[in-house]
């Protein structure tokens, strides 16, 4: 053996004996020899799991006496007389020794026992740990995968969160509570629901079978304030021209289509373009889920598809709703999106004196919006590919393709003007995102903006100026 292994091992010896002659002194003088910040640690736990299970027996202790369908009822028609209710029967429960509830509570301590009842009543009355989520304006979506994996959407990266539902059973009672004002039900004869709720906020929900690991909820939440295309402008969504272009489209009443992917930003864009409209004209939104706001405009008619109930009727489509809204005399029309039969009404409504309209639709490239308008028009009507391409280049003035980035930032990234020349669908990109050189780079100025309605509507100046920021000529 080296010298060097030598004194190692003689080192390790003299530390186990001192360490173990420690440990013995500290033993005969009656001290504890574990160390205090794990046992604090494992007090702090079992105190939490205590508070944690006194929770759930109150809480089940309570659906004994009221059952949480009676409840829902409740909510439903009178929501302060619920709470009133559920509070007295809390309280009755908590003073109880009938019930088991934790000892903490039975005391004296009528403080923790008044947090007790308002965190049951919370968890029963409200959305229990969605409620801090759902009041932060800066997550745009939460994600529930189970009743213990929460996630949520901020800036456009997703984040795990540490907040979790106590069992299968609060998630799916929270669930119940999102859906049951609505009028919609969900079990496992519909374990597939789409609703929005009052606030605007957009639901989704698929429960077992359907859902492997527990019942999945996904909220997406839609912000109060309405921005403009300046102040997305400032955000990097778009250039100083494009913002300028798409006010003039709209002025124009150009009929544009805004494509992208789920969370692009589609329903930001069309909300942004909806302010440029003037306040002289009757607007209609049709919508699947109401998520559109024209809060500064006056004259707005907002129209909502509805499913079909639980006996399989009653239902009127976004293809319904189209067809009616040629009957209400609108300027404009907005389709909240595009996805079915309803394409082809759309079109035929952007043909026939309804210039202006606005929808979006899901689409990777202008190129794609093209191919699935033909798709989506052919559910409607088996024509001719080549027939309902010459409407769409009659209907449609300019495609508007939004990206998510990398960083989770939403940007334009194509712009494509929309003609027919003999006969043909003719698609022409006017600009497009150059990442190399982060900018925009300009192909080519749209046909309409040295037409009538553009020289009626705008301004010389403005639009020379126009011409010199994006290098192109006016000729």
């Amino acid at each position: 053996m080296s010298l060097r292994s030598y004194l190692e091992t003689v080192d390790k010896s003299v530390n186990t004996k001192t360490l173990g002659t420690k440990a013995g002194a500290r033993a005969a003088r009656g001290e504890r020899t574990s160390n205090k910040g794990f046992t604090a640690t494992r007090e702090r736990t079992a105190n939490e799991a205590a508070d944690r299970a006194s929770r759930i027996k109150l809480r089940d202790a309570l659906f004994e006496r009221l059952p949480s369908e009676k409840i829902a009822a409740m909510i439903a028609e009178n929501p302060a007389r619920a709470r009133r209710e559920v509070r007295a029967v809390l309280e009755q429960l908590a003073s109880s020794s009938a019930h088991n509830i934790h000892p903490a509570y039975q005391s004296d301590a009528e403080a923790a026992k008044h947090d007790l009842i308002r965190e049951v009543a919370d968890m029963v009355l409200g959305l229990g740990p969605l409620e801090e989520l759902l009041a932060d304006a800066d997550i745009t979506e939460l994600m529930v995968n189970g009743p213990d994996a929460v996630f949520y959407e901020r800036a456009g990266r997703i984040y795990p969160c540490e907040v979790s539902f106590y069992d299968e059973r609060q998630l799916r009672m929270i669930i119940d509570r999102i859906v049951g004002p609505l009028g919609r039900r969900v079990d496992e004869q519909s374990p597939l629901v789409s609703a929005r709720l009052p606030q605007g906020h957009r639901v989704n929900v698929v429960i077992p079978p359907l859902a492997l690991d527990g019942p999945l909820l996904t909220i997406r939440k839609f912000p109060e304030h309405i921005y403009t295309l300046n102040e997305l402008k400032e955000m990097g969504s778009l250039d100083e021209p494009v913002a300028q272009l798409l006010k003039w489209a709209v002025l124009c009443r150009c009929n544009i289509a805004v494509s992208g992917g789920t969370g692009g930003g589609k329903t930001t864009l069309l909300n942004a373009l909806s302010v440029e409209i003037p306040h002289h004209e009757r607007i209609i939104t049709i919508e699947d889920a109401a998520e559109l706001r024209f809060l500064e405009h006056p004259h707005v008619v907002r129209l909502e598809a509805r499913p079909r109930n639980a006996e399989g009727s009653g239902e009127i489509t976004i293809r319904d709703l189209v067809i009616n809204a040629l009957r209400m005399r609108p300027d404009r029309i907005v389709v909240g999106e595009c996805r079915g039969s309803e394409a082809l009404d759309m079109l035929q409504a952007m043909n026939t004196g309804h210039d202006g309209s606005l929808t979006t639709l899901h689409a990777n490239s202008p190129r794609e919006v093209i191919e699935r308008l033909v798709m989506m028009a052919r559910y409607a009507m088996d024509l001719p590919v080549s027939l309902i391409e010459k409407q769409i280049a009659s209907a449609l003035d300019l495609i508007v393709q939004l990206d998510r980035q990398m960083d989770g930032s939403r940007r334009i990234t194509s712009i494509c003007s929309c003609s027919s020349r003999e006969g043909e669908l003719c698609l022409e990109e006017l600009a497009t995102w150059n990442v190399e050189q982060n900018c925009y780079q300009w192909l080519e100025a749209p046909g309409w903006l040295s037409g009538g309605e553009a020289q009626r509507n705008l301004a010389c100046k403005e639009v020379e100026q126009w011409f010199q920021k994006t290098g192109l000529s006016m000729l």
